[in-house]
């Protein structure tokens, strides 16, 4: 990975030609529009999960769509949806999932193509009593514009877009693009697999961009090279037939609240790293990060320690993390003197680059068999794996990504990690395996994706715009 120190080898902004300073100043000219674009997309509450209306997530892709028509470069625009799993669209009883937008235009002459992804769907809002302004009405405050998805990842869409447009303003590109604008990855792109394989004849491309990471700050871009993978799945523990009072039997009778926090306790060290055995490390070069950064970051209490050891940074994008995520037990309202005969839980698990998503999940099933207490009995549903990824840099998209970053920045870009996790990029590789894949975003340290009060810096946004314009058109004067 890259450092931030000015002798790191990276690109640095560079006198530009006359094309790209046009393409710039078409990416100034149409900022404003691209602004209003977000802000419509965002009033679109397109949350996929099953408890809320699929209508806005319809409506949203058909916002999206004619956005991409409207720019007047592809040969097709259409909406579509895969099914989730092996069947048929067609087939009765399949499921499908969210609608997606697909739009293509063929390479002519020899040029490269270049395949642009984002997603329309939007995390739930949760409280709104803890937003400070309506969640699905935009508002600017001081250069930030708040609203849920004004980041992620509508802010990927209309980046895309406006970028798109700025290179249409140069003429009719001969540059090869398929925008596909997914419509579930907050819910897992349970369908995006066989997405791929359906429409893998117009997805095909040279170069991946997947527009749904983070940047190192305001003012400093980031490639996004490393990503942890993720095995998750629900956990129900049972120790007994029904439930009994607590008075009469507590003592005696193993409870599934015992049981469990006994097993949950077995996931981490005394530091708080993870204590499951054949859950591995990678070994990568960080940047320098201060604790006190990512304390401020969080939001960390003060008196409240930080987990792990080792540098920060590698902490986050380089060892397995373990997250309890949710507990279906009693409220506390709800609470009465009675031993609980199951509970159900989610657990989270973040993989480090390097060990496949398979062999984590196997290793935490044998951790969960070795260490569940009192003989409980132990059964899985709704598991999802992803595997990590680590970003090949030596092709020509990643040096030209990032000379088109230091270009429209003025600033190098930083090769940096994810704690978090992307799954369907493993799939992108294995349907592609050739292509050259770039993780790039317009998020910042600011942004509290999936947070109350999401938001999206302008002036990053209009960076951001302006890099990927720079690329599609340095890309379009490449022939292959």
């Amino acid at each position: 990975m890259t450092d931030t120190s000015a002798d790191s080898g990276a690109p640095s902004a560079r006198d530009l030609s006359d094309r790209d300073r046009a393409v710039l100043a078409a990416v100034d000219a149409g900022f404003d529009r691209a602004l209003d674009d977000l802000k419509a997309l965002v009033r679109i509450p397109s949350v996929a999960w099953d408890a809320y209306d699929p209508a806005h997530v319809q409506a949203s892709a058909e916002a999206v769509a004619a956005l991409a028509e409207g720019t007047g470069v592809f040969e097709r625009v259409s909406i579509e949806r895969a099914p989730i799993g092996a069947g048929a669209a067609t087939d009765e009883g399949v499921e499908l999932g969210q609608p997606a937008v697909l739009a293509v235009r063929a390479a002519k002459n020899g040029k490269p193509s270049i395949l642009l992804y984002a997603h329309h769907d939007v995390q739930p809002w949760g409280d709104e009593a803890l937003w400070r302004t309506k969640p699905f009405e935009p508002t600017e405050i001081d250069g930030r514009l708040y609203g849920r998805g004004a980041s992620d990842d509508k802010a990927g869409v209309i980046t895309h877009i406006a970028a798109i447009r700025a290179l249409a303003e140069m003429g009719d590109p001969d540059l090869g693009i398929a925008l596909f604008i997914e419509g579930e990855e907050e819910h897992g792109s349970r369908s995006f697999k066989r997405f791929l394989e359906l429409h893998a004849d117009v997805l095909s491309a040279d170069l991946i961009v997947v527009a749904d990471s983070d940047n190192w700050s305001t003012d400093i871009p980031a490639l996004t090279v490393a990503l942890r993978g993720n095995a998750a799945c629900n956990v129900r523990l049972t120790t007994l037939e029904h439930a009994s009072h607590s008075g009469m039997f507590g003592g005696a009778v193993p409870d599934a609240m015992m049981a469990f926090s006994k097993l949950a306790a077995s996931f981490w060290n005394a530091d708080g790293s993870v204590a499951v055995a054949g859950l591995t490390d990678a070994d990568l070069e960080v940047p320098e990060q201060t604790e006190e950064h990512i304390r401020t970051e969080a939001g960390v209490l003060e008196g409240v320690e930080l987990i792990g050891s080792g540098p920060v940074l590698s902490r986050l994008w380089g060892k397995p993390a373990i997250t309890i995520t949710g507990v279906d037990a009693p409220s506390v309202p709800d609470a009465s003197n009675t031993i609980l005969p199951t509970v159900r839980f989610r657990l989270s698990a973040r993989i480090a680059p390097g060990q496949s998503s398979a062999q984590a999940f196997a290793a935490l099933e044998r951790h969960i068999a070795e260490h569940t207490p009192f003989g409980a009995h132990i059964a899985y549903d709704n598991v999802d794996l992803g595997d990590p990824f680590l970003v090949d840099t030596s092709g020509w998209g990643a040096t030209a990504a990032k000379q088109a970053m230091a270009d429209a920045w003025g600033a190098q870009a930083v090769e940096t990690g994810i704690g978090g996790s992307i799954p369907f990029i493993a799939d992108l590789v294995q349907q592609f395996p050739a292509a050259q894949i770039l993780v790039t975003g317009v998020e910042d340290p600011g942004t509290m994706a999936h947070s109350p009060n999401e938001s999206q810096h302008l002036g990053v946004l209009r960076k951001a715009i302006g890099a990927e314009a720079l690329l599609l058109s340095r890309a379009s004067e490449r022939s292959e």
